[in-house]
């Protein structure tokens, strides 16, 4: 039977795991500003002054540029990449190559964020609290709370939330105390 399913079906176990992938996260990636609860997948590259809030997930070969931070409960899905807009393109005479590098503005990713798998958030960017980016999508502009965006440049799909009411009670659970993980335990499917 595989060592990680029987660890996370032991409590016991299931915090000796958690204790180790937190020594793992601080010292095998640096990453010195996130919660205890926060969660990285494998091979990813992200720089040292990355910030993540309770229950955040980065997930496989992440690529995540300096100056980024991530809310509570916010996921980001496999080949994610937050990168980009650090070349001065525009000196006349002057090949892009060894015109330098501008200082990076702050990329600032809210709470509850769920960004799809293969997509790209320029850097610089703000995405509200509670929105979902589309699979495959290019963020290249700030995207308002509790809106789904998708394609390339990635634009408004929908609203996350079908009322004003649905939204101003989600937005009471984010700034509410923080929930504990509440997730079903992995079943194993043979």
């Amino acid at each position: 039977m595989n060592i990680i399913f029987k660890l996370k079906q032991s409590n016991e176990l299931a915090l000796i795991y958690r204790f180790f992938k937190r020594l793992f996260i601080k010292y095998v990636y640096g990453l010195k500003r996130v919660h205890k609860t926060f969660n990285v997948g494998g091979k990813c590259k992200i720089s040292k002054d990355f910030e993540a809030g309770e229950y955040s997930y980065v997930g496989n070969n992440c690529l995540i540029y300096p100056g980024v931070s991530i809310g509570r409960y916010t996921m980001l899905a496999q080949n994610v990449q937050i990168i980009g807009a650090d070349h001065n393109y525009n000196i006349p005479g002057l090949p892009t190559t060894f015109s330098g590098r501008p200082n990076l503005k702050k990329t600032i990713i809210g709470r509850d964020v769920w960004i799809g798998a293969n997509s790209i958030i320029m850097a610089g960017i703000k995405i509200g609290d509670g929105s979902i980016i589309a699979a495959g999508s290019v963020v290249t502009k700030n995207i308002d709370s509790f809106i789904i965006v998708g394609g390339v440049p990635a634009s408004f799909i929908r609203k996350r939330f079908s009322s004003i009411d649905d939204e101003l009670l989600h937005l009471d659970m984010l700034n509410g105390k923080t929930l504990k993980n509440i997730r079903n335990k992995p079943i194993r499917i043979d």
